[in-house]
């Protein structure tokens, strides 16, 4: 199942993200073969204001646990974290069947 992680950042906590991103681009890496689509959110000047993660996962209890997991949540960088289940109409182009 396909599930959209979005979160959104606490207000002021640039730096908070910086220093953090190389621990939460070694956690991506180390589930990429179960993330779709990975990156940051950036506000009205270009920087980082959130997280947008589409995760393929068994069931929403794993994604839960991934989005726990994360080293940026683990130093509570988000103000919400919001866990969607998300079916998939169009891709690379096409239809989805």
């Amino acid at each position: 199942m396909l599930f959209a992680i979005t979160c959104t950042d606490r207000p002021g906590a640039l730096e908070l993200r910086k220093a953090t991103r190389a621990q939460h681009l070694a956690f991506l890496e180390a589930h990429k073969d179960g993330i779709l689509l990975a990156g940051p959110q950036l506000d009205a000047n270009g920087n980082p204001c959130g997280s947008l993660v589409l995760l393929e996962a068994p069931d929403r209890a794993t994604a839960e646990g991934f989005a726990t997991a994360d080293p940026y949540a683990k130093v509570n960088l988000f103000e919400s974290v919001i866990i969607r289940p998300l079916r998939t109409v169009f891709r690379d182009g096409q239809m989805a069947e």
